[in-house]
C-alpha cells in the first residue's frame, strides 16, 4: 500500500514538472566553445546562434501596442473605430483608404449576410453603408472632411503622423446555402443488382390491343 502511494506521488510530481517545463519559454544558444545550451533565461551577450522563444499572439499584440504613440493608445482605447461596409461599395473603399492613409487601427465588418445586416441595424439604426462608429459617435455615409473632424475630436494623430496601414477589405461571409452539398446518388458506383442498390420499378406495359 505504501509502495503504491509512493509511486502515485512520484507520477504526480513528474506530471507537474512536465507541465511547468511546457509552460516555460526556453532559449537555445551556443557558447564560445561550441557547446549548445538550453536555458529558461536569456543567454549572455557573447552567445552565438541564439534562438529566442516564440512569442504568443497576446505578446505580439502587446509589443505592437507598446510601440504605438501614447496619443494613439489612448484614442483607440477610449474611441475604437469600426467601419461597416459591403463588397464592391465604392464609398466604403474610400472610407477604408482614408483610415489606412491616416494610420488608424480599425475593425471592419463586411455586411454580406443576414447576421451582419442585423448587427449593422443594431449599431447604426439603418442599413446604409458605409457607416463608421468612433467611440459612441455614428457617422453614416462617407465625407472626407467629416471623417477627419471626428478622428481629430477623438484624439487620433493627424494625417502624416502615423505610418500608413494597408488593411484590406474583409472577405464576405459565404452564404450557408452555398455550403450545402447536394444529396449523393444512392446508386452511384453500384450496379442495378448490387447489394444495397435502390432498384427502380420497370415501366408498366400497355395492355391496349389494337
Amino acid at each position: 500500500m505504501i509502495f503504491r502511494m509512493r509511486c502515485a506521488l512520484a507520477f504526480l510530481l513528474v506530471l507537474v514538472a512536465a507541465s511547468a517545463a511546457a509552460q516555460t519559454q526556453l532559449w537555445r544558444w551556443t557558447d564560445e566553445r561550441g557547446r549548445v545550451h538550453i536555458t529558461d533565461t536569456p543567454p549572455p551577450p557573447n552567445a552565438k546562434n541564439v534562438q529566442a522563444p516564440a512569442k504568443s499572439v497576446r505578446e505580439k499584440e502587446a509589443d505592437a501596442t507598446a510601440n504605438e504613440p501614447y496619443a494613439l493608445q489612448i484614442a483607440r482605447k477610449d474611441f475604437p473605430v469600426t467601419l461597416y461596409s459591403t463588397p464592391g461599395c465604392e464609398a466604403c473603399g474610400e472610407a477604408r483608404k482614408l483610415l489606412n492613409a491616416r494610420g488608424i487601427p480599425f475593425q471592419e465588418v463586411s455586411v454580406s449576410d443576414e447576421k451582419s445586416l442585423e448587427q449593422l441595424k443594431a449599431a447604426v439604426g439603418s442599413t446604409s453603408v458605409p457607416a463608421i462608429i468612433i467611440g459612441s459617435t455614428v457617422q453614416k455615409g462617407f465625407e472626407e472632411a467629416t471623417y477627419h473632424r471626428l478622428l481629430d475630436a477623438a484624439g487620433y494623430p493627424k494625417l502624416g503622423v502615423l505610418k500608413p496601414r494597408n488593411q484590406a477589405e474583409p472577405r464576405p461571409v459565404e452564404p450557408e446555402s452555398a455550403q450545402v452539398k447536394p444529396a449523393a446518388d444512392p446508386n452511384a458506383g453500384l450496379g442495378p443488382y448490387a447489394p444495397g442498390a435502390v432498384r427502380q420499378r420497370p415501366a408498366a406495359k400497355s395492355t391496349d390491343k389494337k
